[in-house]
Protein backbone atom coordinates (compact mmCIF):
# COMPACT_ATOMS: atom_id res chain seq x y z
CA UNK A 1 0.00 0.00 0.00
CA UNK A 2 0.96 3.57 -0.74
CA UNK A 3 2.90 5.39 2.04
CA UNK A 4 3.12 9.45 2.90
CA UNK A 5 5.74 10.15 0.58
CA UNK A 6 4.08 8.12 -2.56
CA UNK A 7 1.18 9.87 -2.20
CA UNK A 8 0.26 11.28 -5.60
CA UNK A 9 -1.21 15.17 -6.10
CA UNK A 10 -4.15 14.32 -8.16
CA UNK A 11 -4.69 17.28 -9.71
CA UNK A 12 -3.66 15.96 -12.81
CA UNK A 13 -4.75 12.72 -12.62
CA UNK A 14 -7.79 11.97 -14.82
CA UNK A 15 -7.01 8.32 -15.37
CA UNK A 16 -9.25 5.76 -13.90
CA UNK A 17 -8.19 2.85 -11.28
CA UNK A 18 -6.46 -0.31 -12.45
CA UNK A 19 -8.70 -3.14 -11.40
CA UNK A 20 -6.25 -5.72 -11.03
CA UNK A 21 -5.26 -4.03 -8.47
CA UNK A 22 -8.36 -4.55 -6.76
CA UNK A 23 -8.80 -7.65 -4.21
CA UNK A 24 -11.20 -10.22 -5.47
CA UNK A 25 -13.74 -8.49 -2.75
CA UNK A 26 -13.71 -5.13 -3.82
CA UNK A 27 -16.07 -4.41 -6.76
CA UNK A 28 -13.97 -2.50 -9.44
CA UNK A 29 -16.37 -1.26 -10.96
CA UNK A 30 -17.68 0.61 -7.91
CA UNK A 31 -14.16 1.86 -7.44
CA UNK A 32 -13.84 3.74 -10.82
CA UNK A 33 -17.19 5.23 -10.40
CA UNK A 34 -16.09 7.06 -7.03
CA UNK A 35 -18.10 4.40 -4.57
CA UNK A 36 -15.31 4.22 -2.21
CA UNK A 37 -16.05 1.36 0.11
CA UNK A 38 -13.60 -0.13 2.53
CA UNK A 39 -14.54 -3.35 4.93
CA UNK A 40 -16.87 -0.85 7.17
CA UNK A 41 -14.78 -0.93 10.47
CA UNK A 42 -13.53 2.23 11.87
CA UNK A 43 -10.13 2.53 13.39
CA UNK A 44 -9.35 4.25 16.47
CA UNK A 45 -7.78 7.31 14.92
CA UNK A 46 -11.47 8.43 13.64
CA UNK A 47 -12.89 7.32 17.19
CA UNK A 48 -10.21 9.70 18.87
CA UNK A 49 -10.86 12.61 16.35
CA UNK A 50 -14.42 12.57 17.23
CA UNK A 51 -13.54 12.02 21.26
CA UNK A 52 -11.79 14.99 20.85
CA UNK A 53 -14.22 17.19 18.84
CA UNK A 54 -17.11 16.04 21.10
CA UNK A 55 -16.00 18.22 24.21
CA UNK A 56 -17.71 21.14 22.20
CA UNK A 57 -20.53 19.03 22.70
CA UNK A 58 -19.68 18.12 26.32
CA UNK A 59 -19.23 21.95 27.14
CA UNK A 60 -22.31 22.78 25.91
CA UNK A 61 -24.57 20.12 27.65
CA UNK A 62 -22.46 21.33 30.75
CA UNK A 63 -23.74 24.78 30.47
CA UNK A 64 -27.07 23.83 29.48
CA UNK A 65 -27.39 21.13 32.85
CA UNK A 66 -25.25 23.93 35.19
CA UNK A 67 -28.02 26.87 34.99
CA UNK A 68 -30.69 24.42 35.98
CA UNK A 69 -29.36 23.92 39.59
CA UNK A 70 -27.71 27.79 39.50
CA UNK A 71 -31.00 29.61 39.76
CA UNK A 72 -32.29 27.52 42.10
CA UNK A 73 -29.32 27.95 44.61
CA UNK A 74 -28.27 31.43 43.66
CA UNK A 75 -30.24 33.18 46.39
CA UNK A 76 -29.04 36.77 46.72
CA UNK A 77 -25.49 36.29 45.38
CA UNK A 78 -26.27 38.86 42.72
CA UNK A 79 -27.07 42.34 42.86
CA UNK A 80 -28.09 41.75 46.50
CA UNK A 81 -31.65 40.16 46.12
CA UNK A 82 -33.90 37.34 45.01
CA UNK A 83 -33.89 36.93 40.94
CA UNK A 84 -36.89 37.46 39.40
CA UNK A 85 -38.33 35.49 36.50
CA UNK A 86 -37.08 38.27 34.06
CA UNK A 87 -33.77 37.82 35.75
CA UNK A 88 -33.59 34.23 35.27
CA UNK A 89 -35.16 34.47 31.66
CA UNK A 90 -32.31 36.48 30.73
CA UNK A 91 -29.54 35.16 32.16
CA UNK A 92 -30.92 31.65 30.48
CA UNK A 93 -32.01 33.29 27.11
CA UNK A 94 -28.36 35.69 26.68
CA UNK A 95 -26.62 32.17 25.80
CA UNK A 96 -28.42 31.63 23.26
CA UNK A 97 -28.33 35.16 21.76
CA UNK A 98 -25.15 35.27 21.44
CA UNK A 99 -24.35 31.88 19.99
CA UNK A 100 -27.23 32.80 17.72
CA UNK A 101 -24.69 35.78 16.50
CA UNK A 102 -21.46 33.43 16.75
CA UNK A 103 -22.87 30.98 14.09
CA UNK A 104 -22.80 32.72 10.92
CA UNK A 105 -19.21 34.19 12.12
CA UNK A 106 -18.18 30.78 13.30
CA UNK A 107 -18.79 29.75 9.73
CA UNK A 108 -16.77 32.60 7.96
CA UNK A 109 -13.68 31.50 9.93
CA UNK A 110 -14.13 28.03 9.51
CA UNK A 111 -13.97 28.82 5.54
CA UNK A 112 -10.73 31.04 6.19
CA UNK A 113 -9.00 29.45 8.68
CA UNK A 114 -10.02 26.12 9.02
CA UNK A 115 -12.32 23.86 11.48
CA UNK A 116 -9.87 23.21 14.37
CA UNK A 117 -8.61 26.95 14.94
CA UNK A 118 -12.14 27.60 15.15
CA UNK A 119 -13.25 24.61 17.92
CA UNK A 120 -9.63 26.46 19.67
CA UNK A 121 -11.05 30.07 19.84
CA UNK A 122 -14.39 28.32 21.01
CA UNK A 123 -12.42 27.01 23.93
CA UNK A 124 -10.85 30.26 25.07
CA UNK A 125 -14.38 31.81 25.00
CA UNK A 126 -15.32 28.76 27.33
CA UNK A 127 -12.96 29.70 29.68
CA UNK A 128 -13.36 33.59 29.95
CA UNK A 129 -16.92 33.19 30.32
CA UNK A 130 -16.72 30.43 33.18
CA UNK A 131 -14.22 32.48 34.80
CA UNK A 132 -16.77 36.04 34.71
CA UNK A 133 -19.50 34.01 35.98
CA UNK A 134 -17.81 32.32 39.11
CA UNK A 135 -16.56 35.59 40.36
CA UNK A 136 -19.98 37.46 39.00
CA UNK A 137 -21.47 39.59 41.87
CA UNK A 138 -24.32 41.18 40.11
CA UNK A 139 -26.84 40.16 37.60
CA UNK A 140 -25.04 41.90 35.02
CA UNK A 141 -21.92 40.23 35.10
CA UNK A 142 -23.39 37.11 35.49
CA UNK A 143 -25.00 38.18 31.97
CA UNK A 144 -21.73 38.91 30.39
CA UNK A 145 -20.48 36.13 31.24
CA UNK A 146 -23.17 33.83 30.04
CA UNK A 147 -22.81 35.65 27.06
CA UNK A 148 -19.45 35.14 26.31
CA UNK A 149 -19.82 31.39 27.19
CA UNK A 150 -22.96 31.61 24.42
CA UNK A 151 -20.25 32.58 21.89
CA UNK A 152 -18.07 29.79 22.57
CA UNK A 153 -21.42 27.45 22.18
CA UNK A 154 -22.12 29.02 19.32
CA UNK A 155 -18.91 28.52 17.71
CA UNK A 156 -18.36 25.18 18.39
CA UNK A 157 -22.03 24.16 18.05
CA UNK A 158 -21.73 24.36 14.10
CA UNK A 159 -17.93 23.57 13.62
CA UNK A 160 -18.14 20.46 15.95
CA UNK A 161 -20.97 18.72 14.00
CA UNK A 162 -18.95 20.28 10.63
CA UNK A 163 -15.37 18.72 11.70
CA UNK A 164 -16.98 15.58 12.63
CA UNK A 165 -18.77 14.93 9.73
CA UNK A 166 -16.13 16.09 7.13
CA UNK A 167 -13.64 14.16 9.06
CA UNK A 168 -15.78 10.50 9.20
CA UNK A 169 -18.25 11.16 6.56
CA UNK A 170 -18.66 9.01 3.13
CA UNK A 171 -17.88 11.97 0.60
CA UNK A 172 -14.30 12.42 2.44
CA UNK A 173 -13.77 9.86 4.40
CA UNK A 174 -15.73 6.66 6.35
CA UNK A 175 -18.25 4.52 5.32
CA UNK A 176 -22.15 5.79 5.20
CA UNK A 177 -23.41 2.96 7.52
CA UNK A 178 -21.39 4.57 9.93
CA UNK A 179 -22.31 8.63 9.34
CA UNK A 180 -25.37 8.85 11.75
CA UNK A 181 -23.49 7.19 14.57
CA UNK A 182 -20.50 9.29 14.40
CA UNK A 183 -22.39 12.32 14.28
CA UNK A 184 -24.79 11.02 17.28
CA UNK A 185 -21.80 11.10 19.33
CA UNK A 186 -21.49 14.75 19.53
CA UNK A 187 -25.25 14.32 20.74
CA UNK A 188 -24.44 12.00 23.00
CA UNK A 189 -21.50 13.91 24.54
CA UNK A 190 -24.16 16.73 25.07
CA UNK A 191 -26.49 14.98 26.84
CA UNK A 192 -23.35 13.82 29.23
CA UNK A 193 -22.12 17.22 29.88
CA UNK A 194 -26.25 18.00 30.95
CA UNK A 195 -25.80 14.66 33.31
CA UNK A 196 -22.27 15.76 34.75
CA UNK A 197 -24.03 18.99 35.33
CA UNK A 198 -26.62 18.01 37.67
CA UNK A 199 -24.93 15.51 39.32
CA UNK A 200 -21.70 18.50 40.31
CA UNK A 201 -24.89 20.87 40.80
CA UNK A 202 -26.67 18.52 43.44
CA UNK A 203 -23.30 18.44 45.39
CA UNK A 204 -22.36 21.97 45.55
CA UNK A 205 -25.80 23.07 45.67
CA UNK A 206 -27.17 20.39 47.97
CA UNK A 207 -24.27 19.17 50.22
CA UNK A 208 -21.85 22.16 50.39
CA UNK A 209 -22.88 25.84 51.06
CA UNK A 210 -25.50 26.97 48.39
CA UNK A 211 -23.99 30.36 48.47
CA UNK A 212 -20.58 29.38 47.32
CA UNK A 213 -21.05 26.18 45.57
CA UNK A 214 -22.71 27.51 42.24
CA UNK A 215 -19.95 29.49 41.96
CA UNK A 216 -17.80 26.01 41.61
CA UNK A 217 -20.44 24.97 39.90
CA UNK A 218 -20.02 27.33 36.44
CA UNK A 219 -16.60 27.85 37.26
CA UNK A 220 -15.68 24.80 36.73
CA UNK A 221 -17.03 24.78 32.77
CA UNK A 222 -13.67 25.41 32.06
CA UNK A 223 -12.08 22.44 32.69
CA UNK A 224 -12.79 20.79 29.41
CA UNK A 225 -12.28 23.40 27.58
CA UNK A 226 -8.77 22.64 28.71
CA UNK A 227 -8.72 19.29 28.12
CA UNK A 228 -10.31 19.58 24.57
CA UNK A 229 -7.15 22.41 23.70
CA UNK A 230 -4.54 19.20 24.86
CA UNK A 231 -6.39 16.73 22.15
CA UNK A 232 -6.82 19.39 19.33
CA UNK A 233 -3.20 20.47 19.57
CA UNK A 234 -2.26 17.07 18.01
CA UNK A 235 -5.70 16.39 16.10
CA UNK A 236 -5.81 16.88 12.20
CA UNK A 237 -7.47 19.76 10.12
CA UNK A 238 -10.05 18.72 7.54
CA UNK A 239 -8.77 17.27 4.10
CA UNK A 240 -11.20 19.44 2.17
CA UNK A 241 -9.73 22.60 3.65
CA UNK A 242 -5.99 21.32 3.43
CA UNK A 243 -6.79 20.70 -0.57
CA UNK A 244 -8.47 24.91 -0.51
CA UNK A 245 -5.43 25.53 1.26
CA UNK A 246 -2.90 23.68 -0.94
CA UNK A 247 -2.10 20.68 1.13
CA UNK A 248 -2.89 17.43 -0.83
CA UNK A 249 -0.67 15.32 0.55
CA UNK A 250 -1.30 15.93 4.05
CA UNK A 251 -4.92 15.36 3.58
CA UNK A 252 -3.85 12.48 1.61
CA UNK A 253 -2.31 11.27 4.87
CA UNK A 254 -4.94 11.87 7.16
CA UNK A 255 -7.61 10.21 4.95
CA UNK A 256 -5.12 7.21 4.81
CA UNK A 257 -5.39 7.22 8.76
CA UNK A 258 -8.89 7.00 8.72
CA UNK A 259 -9.25 4.30 5.96
CA UNK A 260 -6.87 1.95 8.32
CA UNK A 261 -4.58 -0.77 6.50
CA UNK A 262 -7.22 -2.49 4.05
CA UNK A 263 -5.66 -3.96 1.32
CA UNK A 264 -8.10 -1.37 -0.77
CA UNK A 265 -7.18 1.52 1.31
CA UNK A 266 -4.52 3.12 -1.24
CA UNK A 267 -6.79 3.03 -4.28
CA UNK A 268 -9.73 4.32 -1.62
CA UNK A 269 -7.57 7.04 -0.32
CA UNK A 270 -7.23 8.18 -3.93
CA UNK A 271 -9.94 8.22 -4.93
CA UNK A 272 -11.29 10.16 -2.41
CA UNK A 273 -8.83 12.80 -2.35
CA UNK A 274 -9.25 13.50 -6.19
CA UNK A 275 -12.84 13.70 -5.49
CA UNK A 276 -12.23 16.53 -3.14
CA UNK A 277 -9.91 17.85 -5.56
CA UNK A 278 -12.70 18.12 -7.99
CA UNK A 279 -15.23 19.46 -6.05
CA UNK A 280 -12.72 22.23 -4.70
CA UNK A 281 -11.43 22.94 -8.70
CA UNK A 282 -15.44 23.39 -9.52
CA UNK A 283 -16.19 25.44 -6.42
CA UNK A 284 -12.89 27.81 -7.29
CA UNK A 285 -14.25 28.08 -11.36
CA UNK A 286 -17.48 29.15 -9.89
CA UNK A 287 -15.84 32.02 -8.17
CA UNK A 288 -14.80 30.27 -5.03
CA UNK A 289 -11.64 32.51 -4.46
CA UNK A 290 -12.82 36.11 -6.13
CA UNK A 291 -14.20 38.97 -4.43
CA UNK A 292 -18.03 37.88 -5.28
CA UNK A 293 -17.54 34.02 -3.64
CA UNK A 294 -19.93 35.20 -0.52
CA UNK A 295 -22.28 36.48 -2.74
CA UNK A 296 -21.97 33.72 -5.11
CA UNK A 297 -22.30 30.90 -2.32
CA UNK A 298 -25.26 33.02 -1.32
CA UNK A 299 -27.07 32.82 -4.60
CA UNK A 300 -26.27 28.98 -4.97
CA UNK A 301 -27.99 28.21 -1.74
CA UNK A 302 -31.36 30.61 -2.41
CA UNK A 303 -31.70 30.26 -5.98
CA UNK A 304 -30.87 26.47 -6.51
CA UNK A 305 -34.13 24.52 -6.24
CA UNK A 306 -32.06 21.56 -4.08
CA UNK A 307 -29.78 23.75 -2.24
CA UNK A 308 -33.36 25.64 -1.05
CA UNK A 309 -34.78 22.78 -0.12
CA UNK A 310 -32.13 21.40 1.76
CA UNK A 311 -32.05 25.05 3.67
CA UNK A 312 -35.79 24.73 4.24
CA UNK A 313 -35.38 20.59 6.02
CA UNK A 314 -32.15 21.43 8.34
CA UNK A 315 -33.73 25.12 9.51
CA UNK A 316 -37.40 23.15 9.82
CA UNK A 317 -35.95 20.67 11.93
CA UNK A 318 -34.18 22.71 14.17
CA UNK A 319 -36.60 25.20 14.80
CA UNK A 320 -38.84 22.40 16.08
CA UNK A 321 -36.04 20.85 18.04
CA UNK A 322 -36.13 23.57 20.06
CA UNK A 323 -39.79 25.13 20.06
CA UNK A 324 -40.88 21.74 20.93
CA UNK A 325 -40.24 23.38 24.80
CA UNK A 326 -37.24 20.75 25.59
CA UNK A 327 -34.79 22.85 26.42
CA UNK A 328 -36.92 24.43 28.85
CA UNK A 329 -36.64 21.52 30.71
CA UNK A 330 -33.08 21.71 31.04
CA UNK A 331 -33.14 25.14 31.93
CA UNK A 332 -35.31 25.26 34.28
CA UNK A 333 -35.95 21.51 35.29
CA UNK A 334 -34.72 22.27 38.87
CA UNK A 335 -37.05 25.46 38.96
CA UNK A 336 -40.48 23.52 38.08
CA UNK A 337 -39.07 20.47 40.80
CA UNK A 338 -39.13 22.67 43.51
CA UNK A 339 -42.84 24.54 42.38
CA UNK A 340 -44.14 20.65 42.45
CA UNK A 341 -42.65 20.37 46.45
CA UNK A 342 -39.55 18.06 45.42
CA UNK A 343 -37.55 18.58 48.77
CA UNK A 344 -33.95 18.03 46.43
CA UNK A 345 -35.04 19.43 42.96
CA UNK A 346 -31.56 19.47 41.46
CA UNK A 347 -31.24 15.42 42.13
CA UNK A 348 -34.91 15.31 40.90
CA UNK A 349 -34.12 17.11 37.30
CA UNK A 350 -30.59 14.31 37.58
CA UNK A 351 -33.57 11.67 36.36
CA UNK A 352 -34.40 14.01 33.57
CA UNK A 353 -31.03 14.23 32.42
CA UNK A 354 -30.04 10.61 32.82
CA UNK A 355 -33.30 9.60 30.93
CA UNK A 356 -32.15 11.46 28.13
CA UNK A 357 -28.44 10.23 27.62
CA UNK A 358 -29.79 6.79 28.17
CA UNK A 359 -31.96 7.52 24.97
CA UNK A 360 -29.41 9.38 23.31
CA UNK A 361 -27.41 5.98 23.19
CA UNK A 362 -30.13 4.13 22.37
CA UNK A 363 -30.45 7.05 19.43
CA UNK A 364 -26.51 5.86 18.30
CA UNK A 365 -27.38 2.39 18.04
CA UNK A 366 -30.84 2.64 16.19
CA UNK A 367 -29.76 5.87 13.80
CA UNK A 368 -28.49 4.19 10.81
CA UNK A 369 -30.61 0.96 11.21
CA UNK A 370 -34.19 3.14 11.55
CA UNK A 371 -33.68 5.86 9.32
CA UNK A 372 -34.03 9.54 10.37
CA UNK A 373 -37.14 10.11 8.50
CA UNK A 374 -38.97 7.18 10.49
CA UNK A 375 -37.43 7.74 13.75
CA UNK A 376 -38.79 11.12 14.12
CA UNK A 377 -42.39 9.94 12.35
CA UNK A 378 -42.18 7.35 15.15
CA UNK A 379 -41.34 9.34 18.21
CA UNK A 380 -42.68 12.63 17.80
CA UNK A 381 -45.97 11.31 18.72
CA UNK A 382 -44.98 10.07 21.84
CA UNK A 383 -43.27 13.96 22.81
CA UNK A 384 -46.68 15.23 22.00
CA UNK A 385 -48.28 12.59 24.63
CA UNK A 386 -45.99 13.03 27.38
CA UNK A 387 -46.82 16.54 26.73
CA UNK A 388 -50.34 16.45 26.94
CA UNK A 389 -49.92 14.38 29.89
CA UNK A 390 -47.71 16.71 31.83
CA UNK A 391 -50.31 19.34 30.91
CA UNK A 392 -53.06 17.38 32.89
CA UNK A 393 -50.98 17.06 35.75
CA UNK A 394 -50.37 20.78 35.97
CA UNK A 395 -54.00 21.04 36.22
CA UNK A 396 -53.58 20.89 40.36
CA UNK A 397 -50.70 23.01 40.35
CA UNK A 398 -50.26 26.76 41.19
CA UNK A 399 -47.32 29.26 40.78
CA UNK A 400 -45.68 30.75 43.50
CA UNK A 401 -45.68 34.74 43.02
CA UNK A 402 -42.70 36.02 41.25
CA UNK A 403 -40.59 37.95 44.12
CA UNK A 404 -40.13 41.92 43.81
CA UNK A 405 -38.61 44.32 45.33
CA UNK A 406 -41.12 44.82 47.88
CA UNK A 407 -41.07 40.89 48.90
CA UNK A 408 -38.18 39.51 48.01
CA UNK A 409 -39.31 36.17 49.13
CA UNK A 410 -42.21 34.31 47.61
CA UNK A 411 -45.22 33.25 50.17
CA UNK A 412 -45.42 29.87 50.47
CA UNK A 413 -48.04 27.80 48.96
CA UNK A 414 -49.46 24.83 49.65
CA UNK A 415 -47.51 22.02 47.30
CA UNK A 416 -49.62 19.97 44.70
CA UNK A 417 -50.55 16.05 45.72
CA UNK A 418 -47.81 13.39 45.49
CA UNK A 419 -49.95 12.09 42.66
CA UNK A 420 -50.06 15.01 40.23
CA UNK A 421 -46.11 15.70 41.48
CA UNK A 422 -45.46 11.83 40.60
CA UNK A 423 -47.45 12.02 37.15
CA UNK A 424 -45.37 15.39 35.92
CA UNK A 425 -42.11 13.72 36.40
CA UNK A 426 -42.96 10.48 34.60
CA UNK A 427 -44.51 12.62 32.02
CA UNK A 428 -41.73 14.63 31.50
CA UNK A 429 -39.53 11.37 31.59
CA UNK A 430 -41.34 9.78 28.52
CA UNK A 431 -41.28 13.06 26.63
CA UNK A 432 -37.54 13.55 27.05
CA UNK A 433 -37.15 9.80 26.07
CA UNK A 434 -38.78 10.09 23.24
CA UNK A 435 -37.23 13.37 22.14
CA UNK A 436 -33.68 11.87 22.47
CA UNK A 437 -34.20 9.31 20.66
CA UNK A 438 -35.54 11.05 17.62
CA UNK A 439 -35.59 15.14 17.21
CA UNK A 440 -32.69 15.68 19.86
CA UNK A 441 -30.69 13.57 17.47
CA UNK A 442 -31.55 14.19 13.75
CA UNK A 443 -31.46 17.52 13.09
CA UNK A 444 -27.54 17.24 13.49
CA UNK A 445 -27.76 15.50 10.67
CA UNK A 446 -28.15 18.67 8.62
CA UNK A 447 -24.65 18.72 6.73
CA UNK A 448 -25.51 15.64 4.67
CA UNK A 449 -28.70 17.64 2.88
CA UNK A 450 -26.48 20.45 1.55
CA UNK A 451 -23.70 19.65 -1.57
CA UNK A 452 -20.22 20.86 -0.76
CA UNK A 453 -19.61 24.10 -1.78
CA UNK A 454 -22.48 25.03 -0.11
CA UNK A 455 -22.30 23.13 3.34
CA UNK A 456 -20.80 25.59 5.64
CA UNK A 457 -23.13 28.51 4.65
CA UNK A 458 -26.15 26.43 4.96
CA UNK A 459 -25.44 24.46 8.46
CA UNK A 460 -24.17 27.85 9.88
CA UNK A 461 -27.81 29.06 8.34
CA UNK A 462 -29.63 26.66 9.95
CA UNK A 463 -27.52 26.14 13.17
CA UNK A 464 -28.19 29.81 13.59
CA UNK A 465 -31.80 29.10 13.47
CA UNK A 466 -31.44 26.61 16.05
CA UNK A 467 -30.24 29.01 18.26
CA UNK A 468 -32.63 31.73 17.43
CA UNK A 469 -35.59 29.24 18.48
CA UNK A 470 -33.71 28.37 22.16
CA UNK A 471 -33.15 31.92 23.03
CA UNK A 472 -37.23 32.33 22.28
CA UNK A 473 -37.78 29.34 24.60
CA UNK A 474 -35.37 30.60 27.00
CA UNK A 475 -36.64 33.61 27.09
CA UNK A 476 -40.50 33.03 27.16
CA UNK A 477 -40.52 30.32 28.79
CA UNK A 478 -41.13 31.45 32.62
CA UNK A 479 -43.32 34.19 31.35
CA UNK A 480 -45.68 31.57 29.57
CA UNK A 481 -45.95 29.72 32.86
CA UNK A 482 -46.92 33.12 34.75
CA UNK A 483 -49.55 34.49 31.70
CA UNK A 484 -50.44 31.40 30.59
CA UNK A 485 -50.10 28.92 33.46
CA UNK A 486 -48.37 25.72 33.16
CA UNK A 487 -51.02 23.72 31.32
CA UNK A 488 -51.43 25.59 28.55
CA UNK A 489 -47.22 26.57 28.22
CA UNK A 490 -46.93 22.58 27.88
CA UNK A 491 -50.29 22.05 25.72
CA UNK A 492 -49.03 24.99 23.08
CA UNK A 493 -45.38 22.84 22.81
CA UNK A 494 -47.74 19.63 22.14
CA UNK A 495 -49.19 21.45 19.25
CA UNK A 496 -45.98 22.55 17.66
CA UNK A 497 -44.88 19.32 17.72
CA UNK A 498 -47.96 18.21 16.17
CA UNK A 499 -47.49 20.59 13.27
CA UNK A 500 -43.80 19.54 13.34
CA UNK A 501 -44.50 16.03 12.63
CA UNK A 502 -46.62 16.98 9.24
CA UNK A 503 -43.82 18.55 8.30
CA UNK A 504 -41.58 15.93 8.51
CA UNK A 505 -44.38 13.95 6.98
CA UNK A 506 -43.97 16.38 3.81
CA UNK A 507 -40.72 17.47 3.34
CA UNK A 508 -37.58 15.17 4.93
CA UNK A 509 -36.40 12.16 3.16
CA UNK A 510 -34.71 9.42 4.10
CA UNK A 511 -31.07 9.30 3.79
CA UNK A 512 -29.85 6.73 5.79
CA UNK A 513 -27.12 4.47 3.95
CA UNK A 514 -26.61 6.83 0.83
CA UNK A 515 -23.48 8.64 0.64
CA UNK A 516 -23.61 12.46 0.72
CA UNK A 517 -23.97 12.73 -3.27
CA UNK A 518 -26.82 10.54 -3.08
CA UNK A 519 -28.73 12.26 -0.48
CA UNK A 520 -28.52 15.92 -1.84
CA UNK A 521 -29.56 14.03 -5.07
CA UNK A 522 -32.61 13.02 -3.32
CA UNK A 523 -33.73 16.83 -3.64
CA UNK A 524 -33.24 17.38 -7.40
CA UNK A 525 -36.46 17.56 -8.56
CA UNK A 526 -38.48 17.91 -5.22
CA UNK A 527 -38.57 16.80 -1.47
CA UNK A 528 -37.50 12.87 -2.13
CA UNK A 529 -39.86 12.03 0.26
CA UNK A 530 -42.06 9.00 -1.88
Amino acid sequence: MANQAEAPLLSNRDDEFDETYLPNDVDAENAAAGEHQTDGRLGPFVWLLTLSACISGLLFGYDTGVISATLVSIGTSLSGRELTSLDKSVVTSCTSLFALVASPLASLLADGFGRRPVILLADLLFVVGALVQSFSASVSYMVLGRSIVGAGVGAASFVTPLYVCLITTIAELAPAAHRGRLVTMNNLSITFGQVVAYIIGWIFTEVSDPSTGWRWLVGLGAVPAFLQCALLIFMPETPRWLVKAGKSSEAWSIIQKTQGAGLAAGHVVDAILKDIEIEVREEHSSGGKNSNSWRTTWKELLAVPKNRRALTIACSLQALQQLCGFNSLMYFSATIFSILGFSVPTLTSLSVAATNFLFTVAALLLIDRIGRRRILLYSIPFMVLGLFLSAFGFTSVKLRPEPSEAAPKPPATEPPSQLAAATILASIMFYVAAYAIGLGTVPWMQSELFPLNVRSLGSGLSTATNWLANFIIGLTFLPLMDSLTPTWTFVLYGLICVAGWFVVWAIYPETAGLTLEEATGLLEHGWGVR
